[in-house]
């Protein structure tokens, strides 16, 4: 039975390996494989004038990748370069040959794609265009003919953390250009909100430099140094003081560090509220108005284009609700892995349904959509469970595959989907997935630690997410004395459970049972902040009735 000092401990445990824990222990530039080289090729193209595009990705990622290599041009004043962020519907992902050919240019830099461009790199050769390829994604045995390539995933990178972003990667080339062109006093640390977006939204690792990244990052976007957080914060009623018309860098550094300052938004906000928000546009329509949002010079322009951004969002969650319901119909309790698939499925959505999927079976979940003679489809694992291996144990039944542990694209051609979706099963036929969906249960906790100063533990080590899962616990034969749907279409549960002669209040989104009043429970759950008219409390977020 965990105490308060148990669960301190256990928590603190997570991070025994961390090498990197203050942004002045981070690594240097020059410890980036390949960083040098490609900062050094792209100096020589802006004394020289010449036409760069930055080639980037539709998703969150992507997003701030551009974001921040085209934000560090303007700051030095750079007017020769053009940002493409490839559409999702009419482009498809990354740097292809069609692309090389619309674009103009005498150097190409991509952020958070091209380890696997081999065309497109062909294609560069014979127009005598340069090109810097920058990734995080696994490469293949053999890597496109680039002129520089960054990817802290290739074998020969001897970077000391290797699970990091595309942002952070396009950050890495910033600083290394800052050294090659000798821009002393250029801030790197007004990225740091960036940096944080898209290393969540990516889903990775938050141990060690990423979480010292994504700590520092809640505080620059607190900062609201961009508009598009105050436009955010305002939509969201997050706006909780009097904001300057703008700061700089400085200035914000020094209203954080002030007694006026308050956070707005909490590490959970970037997760389920900002990150889904930039995705958006992405998802259902084009990424370059998420990316124009992030890049927005003043309050006006932030909240047009947000208002944009809010409608992609609305739209996105209907299609995800009806492609979810439409997936779930379709699913077999005697799989191992969810393989679901349909034609003309909306392919914006089929992550998130990926995600929900895995969730809800506490399992793999894979998504298709087919077009013609093409299934593209997202995956997404649970636990620690190695989704690429997976996927890459299969690769005879793919055309294409790509992505990291925790989430992968794929594609195949829909004659091939049965016998994928067999191969994929049995390949798994003697893992036990209740057992990795459960790898973040810390344990049975009394009733009499569920208190503020234990949600002070959780909360110092925040951020959670993949490999530092919020903590969950298991509380025993709870008695359930208060049970309410709540919600437009009564689809989660407001309970109050009663244990050791203490009430708590609980919610349980998405609830897959209905207990009945009077009966006693176990449950696992995490622990959480509600505000409500100004007032905070705490609230149990079940997990599952068990």
């Amino acid at each position: 039975m965990l105490d308060k000092p148990a669960v301190a401990k256990l928590l603190s445990q997570r991070f025994l390996g961390d090498k990197h824990t203050s942004l002045s222990q981070l690594p240097l530039p020059h410890t980036m494989s390949g960083a040098k080289k490609a900062a050094s090729i792209i100096a020589a193209s802006i004394k020289n004038n010449e036409k760069i595009a930055i080639v980037g990705d539709y998703d969150c990622d992507g997003v701030c990748s551009s974001a921040i290599l085209d934000e560090f041009f303007c700051d030095i004043g750079y007017k020769n370069h053009k940002v493409k962020i490839p559409n999702r519907f009419k482009d498809g992902y990354g740097l292809n040959e069609s692309i090389v050919g619309e674009l103009d240019v005498q150097l190409i830099i991509t952020v958070d794609n091209g380890i696997t461009a081999f065309e497109a790199a062909n294609e560069c050769k014979k127009r005598g265009i340069k090109l810097v390829i920058t990734d995080h994604h696994m490469p293949l045995d053999e890597l496109p003919q680039a002129d520089g390539l960054v990817d802290p995933q290739c074998k020969d990178n001897e970077f000391a953390f290797k699970e990091i972003c595309g942002a952070q990667v396009a950050w890495y080339l910033v600083a290394a250009l800052k050294d090659e062109l000798g821009l002393v006093g250029y801030e790197l640390g007004k990225f740091t909100d960036l940096l944080a977006l898209a290393i969540i939204a990516d889903m990775m690792e938050l141990k060690d430099m990423n979480r010292v990244l994504v700590r520092a990052g809640l505080r620059q976007i607190n900062s609201f140094a961009r508009p598009c957080f105050r436009a955010i914060a305002r939509l969201s009623g997050k706006e909780s003081f009097a904001f300057k018309e703008s700061f700089t860098f400085k200035e914000s550094k020094a209203f954080k560090e002030s007694k006026a300052f308050k956070e707005s938004f909490t590490f959970d906000d970037i997760s389920f509220l900002i990150t889904p928000l930039v995705n958006s546009a992405g998802r259902m329509d084009d990424a370059t108005v998420s990316f124009e949002f992030l890049r927005s010079r003043d309050l006006r322009c932030a909240e047009s284009l947000l208002a944009k951004i809010s409608e992609c969002n609305a739209v996105r969650k209907e299609r995800e609700k009806e492609l979810f319901e439409l997936c779930a119909k379709s699913v077999s309790e005697n799989d191992k892995v969810v393989v679901v698939w349909g034609e003309g499925w909306h392919e914006g959505v089929i992550g998130i349904v990926a995600s929900r999927l895995a969730r809800l079976y506490k399992r793999p979940a894979i998504v298709f959509s087919i077009d013609g003679q093409r299934a593209k489809g997202s995956a997404r694992s649970v636990g620690k469970f190695d989704i690429l291996a997976l996927i890459s144990s299969c690769e005879s039944f793919l055309s294409s595959f790509g992505g990291h542990k925790g989430a992968a694209g794929l594609v195949a051609k829909p004659c091939k989907l049965a016998q994928l979706k067999t191969a994929l099963n049995e390949a798994c036929s003697n893992v036990d997935f209740n057992q990795i969906s459960h790898d973040d249960l810390l344990g049975d906790i009394k009733a009499d630690c569920v208190d503020s100063e234990l949600m002070d533990i959780i909360d110092s080590f925040a951020p959670y997410g993949s490999k530092n899962p919020k903590p969950v616990f298991a509380l025993r034969s709870a008695l359930v004395v208060g049970v309410n749907t709540i919600g437009s279409e009564g689809l989660h549960l407001r309970l109050v459970l009663k244990a050791d002669n203490r009430c708590f209040e609980a919610v349980y989104f998405n609830f897959e049972k209905r207990p009945a009043m009077g009966v006693r429970i176990d449950v696992l759950f995490t622990l959480g902040r509600n505000y409500f008219r100004g007032q905070e409390s705490l609230q149990l977020i079940i997990q599952e009735i068990l």
